[in-house]
């Protein structure tokens, strides 16, 4: 898993957070706890794909066009990650005369695409409101 999921999911729980106004890529970057950059990369992907939108100039930011209710980290995972919990190397070799080496590749492909789609079963039942219930929650029984 890279970290664009969990920038954009942080992102997306705390716009729903602060409904009411918009949001600087500056002012999300320091609650995310990253460089603007990185942040206003991932807005973008959120943006492209329309769970937000952008006012330029003073006063301008990011604010939700999404139901929080709605929006799935199954969704947010699918469009920011994909693919990613296959690492880039995998071990064997198809030209070596061993099963094991000439085969190894091929169903770690296998077990890594059944482990995402677990993942993805788990992240269908958790909504972008669902996060900001369990942050709450949280703050709640630290008190």
């Amino acid at each position: 898993m890279n970290s664009e999921f969990t920038i954009a999911v942080h992102s997306l729980v705390y716009l729903a957070y602060t409904p009411e106004r918009m949001a600087t890529s500056d002012t999300i970057a320091r609650n995310v706890n990253t460089h603007p950059s990185r942040v206003r990369k991932v807005l973008g992907c959120l943006r492209k794909h329309g769970y937000i939108t952008t006012k330029e100039g003073p006063g301008g930011g990011f604010i939700l066009t999404c139901s929080p209710d709605e929006v799935t980290l199954a969704e947010i995972y699918r469009i920011t990650s994909m693919g990613s919990m296959k690492p880039a190397w995998c071990s064997g070799n198809v030209e070596e005369d061993c099963m094991v080496a000439c085969h190894m590749a091929e169903v770690m492909d296998g077990i890594f695409r059944e482990a995402e789609e677990q993942m993805l079963a788990c992240l269908e039942r958790t909504t972008v409101r669902s996060v900001l219930e369990r942050i709450r929650s949280v703050r709640q029984q630290g008190r």
